[in-house]
Parts: structure tokens; C-alpha cells; sequence
């Protein structure tokens, strides 16, 4: 990451929150250094809504019963 920043493009996926990020890193402190450098210059695209796999699965399910 260090060599690309500032020099391309990085996309990112994620389905926890910012705020969760220290608790998968185990450290706020260090989620908070790795959140600085990647949101700078960024664009956040937030996605909320239903899960198109849970929806598949359940569809599944209802169909096998």
C-alpha cells in the first residue's frame, strides 16, 4: 500500500464499519493510523441494503421444504 498511495488507483471492500475496524485489527490505535492513510484522497461508496446471497439461499431453502 505504501508504494501505491498517491501513485493508483486501490479499491477496497469491506462489510464493517469504520468503527468496527479496530476490533478486527485488535488495536484502535492501529485501525485508526490505517483508516487515515486510506481514506485520504478517497471516495466511500456506502451500499445498504438486503443480501442478494442470503436472499438466494433462503429461496433455495423454501424450495427444497
Amino acid at each position: 500500500m505504501s508504494k501505491r498511495y498517491e501513485k493508483g488507483s486501490t479499491l477496497l471492500t469491506s462489510n464493517k464499519s469504520f468503527g468496527e475496524w479496530g476490533q478486527v485489527f485488535g488495536d484502535e490505535v492501529l485501525a485508526t493510523a490505517i483508516l487515515d492513510r486510506l481514506l485520504h484522497h478517497c471516495d466511500v461508496v456506502a451500499i445498504n441494503g438486503p443480501s442478494y446471497r442470503l436472499k438466494n439461499r433462503l429461496t433455495a431453502l423454501e424450495n427444497v421444504a
